[in-house]
């Protein structure tokens, strides 16, 4: 693994973004692509090397923006390090999307802890004052008319604090998957054996997650909505987390249909879009993986 150019022109796009995260607008496609400049130098430079690159940009974009921009080049950093492991392991890039996002998630979950813990500042009551003036402000005289009260807005923002957990959840699969999609590409043409995902119409969900899905969804109909108990927020957040995991599926479905029956590449991606939007539709993807239904469209062949 030599330096040379390449490693330079990363360790200033690790710069720019630090930079372009202190700017509005510009910070939200800086945290796009945050994490993919730290996974390609860890991938593909000396453990050495890669603090050498790094540390000029750091100090640079410290004095730029001020020290404390490093916070959120540290958030990205760590999750970078991890994948950049993983790409120069060969690991699988299932495995490398998993760990990936338990990182980011236990960050997340940290920074809560912290802020609470250091800075005396809980996020969840910032939030909920948020909500509650909101409510409360211009739009509370219509909404008083519609009928709404104090109990509906504790209800919602109840509803709100205990779906963070699957807000994190999917924030952080999604930036993992958008990162590897990224990253794994620009190690790869340097040597970096970085495997990529399985094409769609190969997804293929185990079936046990059917019976979880089962058990979760019938104990969740006799579940209180206004429930506080661990079980009710866990169910509360595994029932969807399970939907969008089957509607990926479903996703994966009809891109097998569409790869078997010749259609254009672009008819499963249109497809998609309800799929995603439309939380029943997520049944295709159950139905997929409990039910051997591909088999039916192989045999038309």
């Amino acid at each position: 693994m030599k330096t040379g150019l390449k490693p330079v022109l990363w360790s200033g796009a690790a710069f720019l973004m630090l930079i372009m995260f202190a700017v509005p607008v510009l910070n939200l496609i800086a945290l796009l692509f945050m994490m993919v400049p730290y996974a390609y130098l860890y991938a593909t430079l000396s453990k050495r090397a890669f603090v050498l690159h790094l540390l000029p940009a750091w100090i640079l974009a410290s004095v730029v923006v001020g020290p404390s921009i490093l916070i959120i080049g540290f958030f990205f950093l760590v999750p970078g390090i991890i994948m950049g492991h993983l790409y120069r392991k060969g690991t699988s890039a299932g495995k490398v999307i998993r760990l990936t996002s338990l990182v980011i998630l236990a960050q997340l979950m940290l920074e809560l802890l912290a802020f609470e813990v250091f800075l005396d500042l809980s996020l969840l009551e910032e939030m909920k004052m948020t909500i509650r003036g909101v409510l409360d402000g211009p739009m509370a005289q219509s909404l008083a008319a519609a009928g709404w009260g104090t109990e509906q807005t504790e209800l919602l923002i109840q509803t709100v604090i205990n779906w963070i957990p699957l807000t994190f959840i999917v924030m952080a699969f999604t930036y993992s998957v958008l990162s590897h999609y990224v990253a794994r590409k620009f190690v790869a043409r340097d040597g970096v054996d970085a495997p990529a995902f399985p094409e769609a119409k190969d997804w293929k969900l185990p079936r046990v997650l059917v019976i979880y899905y089962l058990i979760a969804y019938v104990i969740n109909l006799f579940m209180s909505s206004t429930s506080e108990s661990f079980m009710a927020i866990a169910l509360m957040n595994l029932v969807p987390l399970l939907s969008y995991v089957f509607a990926i599926q479903a996703i994966g479905f009809f891109f097998f249909i569409a790869h078997h029956r010749g259609w254009n590449k672009a008819v499963p991606i249109l497809i998609a879009i309800p799929v995603l939007l439309i939380p029943p539709l997520s049944l295709i993807g159950v139905f997929d993986t409990a039910f051997p239904i591909r088999k039916s469209f192989t045999k038309q062949q």
